[in-house]
């Protein structure tokens, strides 16, 4: 998985337990795309305490992620959604009554749902 996604995921799940300036710095950095010496412009503040923050906050977020694997859940939840949606995309509807092809419809449709989320 790619470092800044999974990152990203952490913040999501784990943000509130950050300091709030480190959940701002994060939060620019991470889903906001800024560099270090932009968020350092932004908050008044060194490039160094701006890196400090990332990286004392990132050590946060992967603890708790190690202690409570929250994230880790959540993408196999997602990957066996994809699947069932794979499976369902598999089944040939060719004789089936057409009140049954829109219960499966109405079923891959909330599965969708389930797995972009």
């Amino acid at each position: 998985m790619d470092k800044v996604y999974e990152a990203a995921l952490l913040l999501d799940f784990y943000g509130q337990l950050l300091t709030k300036r480190q959940f701002e710095i994060l939060d620019l950095y991470l889903n906001n795309d800024y560099s270090l010496g932009e968020i350092a412009e932004h908050l008044n503040i060194s490039r160094q305490g701006v890196y400090d923050n990332i990286k004392r906050g990132r050590a946060v977020l992967d603890r708790m992620e190690e202690k409570l694997g929250l994230v880790h859940k959540f993408l196999q939840q997602k990957n066996r959604a994809m699947e069932i949606l794979k499976d369902i995309k598999s089944i040939d509807i060719s004789n089936m009554s057409a009140e049954d092809v829109e219960i499966l419809k109405r079923v891959e449709e909330k599965i969708e749902e389930i797995a972009e989320s």
